[in-house]
């Protein structure tokens, strides 16, 4: 029950204190803003006119329920992801108790109190959602092979929850479903993963969001698979340190410091970790050490897989984090020392508690209620869009100002040339002047240093730019009219 309340307490904390922060918030809840609001839930949109295709529709469906229940503010946003959070300390639990029986509470301090799932649980994006889902399946392959009665069942809910993990970020979400089918085949028994009826069962719920969008949309299957999913694994396309070394310059750091304070624990884990590979050729070997093979793979399979892969973020590590937690939990009750003691343990949750409040109050150009405040001291009229030029869209602005977020070029944008699915600008400058020009509601920002270009630009298709206020961070906040308005 302390360790229930202790992960409630750092689930919660200043949940809703801090502003939506771009650039990931941002595209998360304005996404799931604009299907709240349009009603549209089937198709992601940016804004009115541009979808938003870079990732399946259940963080979106997630976070715009939460904001519909409870209000557009970002304690709403990020409570799905919070729960989540919490979702998997429990999972820790209870997988570890169906493990290695007696580290449970082990495991599930450890993973509420890893730095990495702490901070992550106040951040708005798909990654904790991924966790969840991918840990429930886990959680029920380990039921279904090693808990009392039918397996049936719990084999029917690994597969609705790898389900869920497609409908969260696609093929990445089923990287636990190999680490399942390997130790399905080194541990060989009555209770198999592979059944036509949880395999019906994840086509069911996985798949018809994807036929739907698919037919409506001609050419997006290739956009997913080409773009969003090869491209991301064996290029460098999106710049996510793809060079060879990537892997250890964000994976090592954030192993190192993202298990925080276990980290002594996991190496000492990691420096037996060659000899128990060495024991476990032996089919007898691995037998006796069934639950310790199984989190190893659970931890090494997919690591293998985010270092091969030339997309490399610090969050993509997040999933490996409920096994990692596990292996503390076997590693200290080895040693004889299961749980820290508790003053050394409520001492930490108070440093984690002060940094969720640091980052609360610490100024940042990320902080999208920041820009709010700012656009509103500058106008007396309600703000229904901003249009950013040749500049990041902050689409936090979108929660924050209920107004919606467009990005435009300064130069035209020939014909043709705009890609079909998540183009870079939503069109160009001439063509958002004659759609918003003389709106009062309507909101610009460039960047201080492109402020001239614009002026001219603006006036070469018969308007005028008037800047409002001083610029804010670099960035001139304007309004146009027609020339001839007086």
């Amino acid at each position: 029950m302390w360790i229930a309340a202790l992960a409630l307490v750092l689930a919660f904390a200043f949940l809703g204190s801090r502003g939506i922060w771009d650039p990931d918030e941002g595209r998360y809840t304005n996404v799931a803003v604009n299907m709240l609001e349009s009603g549209d839930w089937l198709n992601p949109h940016r804004n009115v006119d541009i979808g938003h295709w870079t990732k399946p529709p259940l963080t979106y469906w997630a976070v715009a329920a939460s904001i519909g229940a409870f209000g557009l503010n970002p304690w709403a946003a990020r409570l799905p992801v919070a729960l989540s959070y919490l979702l998997c300390v429990w999972l820790a639990w209870r997988l570890a108790r169906r493990l290695a029986p007696g580290t449970q509470a082990t495991a599930a301090m450890a993973f509420a109190t890893m730095l990495l799932p702490f901070g992550a649980a106040q951040l708005v994006t798909t990654d904790f959602i991924l966790v969840a889902c991918e840990t429930l399946a886990v959680w029920a392959f380990i039921e279904g092979r090693r808990g009392p009665g039918r397996p049936e069942p719990w084999i029917a809910l690994m597969w609705a929850g790898f389900a869920l993990a497609f409908l969260t970020k696609g093929p990445p979400g089923l990287l636990p479903l190999l680490v399942v089918l390997l130790f399905d085949g080194l541990m060989p028994g009555r209770r198999r993963a592979f059944q036509l009826t949880g395999i019906a069962l994840f086509a069911l719920l996985a798949l018809p969001w994807y036929v739907a969008v698919m037919l409506d949309n001609p050419g997006l299957f290739e956009y997913l698979i080409g773009d969003e999913v090869v491209n991301r694994v064996t290029t460098n396309e999106f710049g996510r340190h793809g060079q060879w070394y990537g892997w250890a310059t964000i994976y090592l750091p954030t192993l190192v410091l993202g298990t925080l304070p276990w980290t002594p624990t996991l190496w000492r884990w990691t420096k037996g970790l060659p000899a128990r590979l060495r024991r476990w050729r032996d089919p007898a070997a691995r037998h006796d050490d069934a639950a310790l093979v199984f989190l190893t793979a659970w931890v090494l399979l997919p690591l293998l897989v985010f270092c091969l892969s030339r997309s490399r973020m610090p969050l993509y590590l997040l999933p490996l984090f409920v096994p990692l937690a596990l292996l503390v939990a076997v590693q200290r009750h080895t040693e004889g020392r299961p749980l820290p003691p508790w003053p050394q343990m409520l001492a930490w949750a108070l440093v984690l508690i002060a940094l969720q409040f640091g980052t609360a109050i610490w100024p940042t150009h990320k902080d999208a209620s920041a820009w709010a405040r700012e656009i509103q001291a500058r106008t007396p009229d309600p703000v229904h869009e901003v249009i950013f030029v040749d500049d990041m869209a902050r689409y936090g602005l979108r929660l924050h100002l209920d107004a919606e977020i467009e990005k435009v070029s300064l130069d035209p944008i020939p014909p043709g040339t705009q890609t079909r699915f998540n183009p870079v600008n939503d069109e160009d400058l001439a063509t958002e002047l004659a759609e918003a020009a003389d709106d009062p509601g309507a909101i610009w920002i460039c960047k201080q240093a492109l402020w001239p270009q614009v002026q001219a630009r603006v006036a070469d298709h018969g308007h005028r730019a008037e800047k409002l206020g001083t610029p804010y961070r670099g960035r001139v906040i304007f309004r146009t009219r027609p020339a001839a308005t007086p």
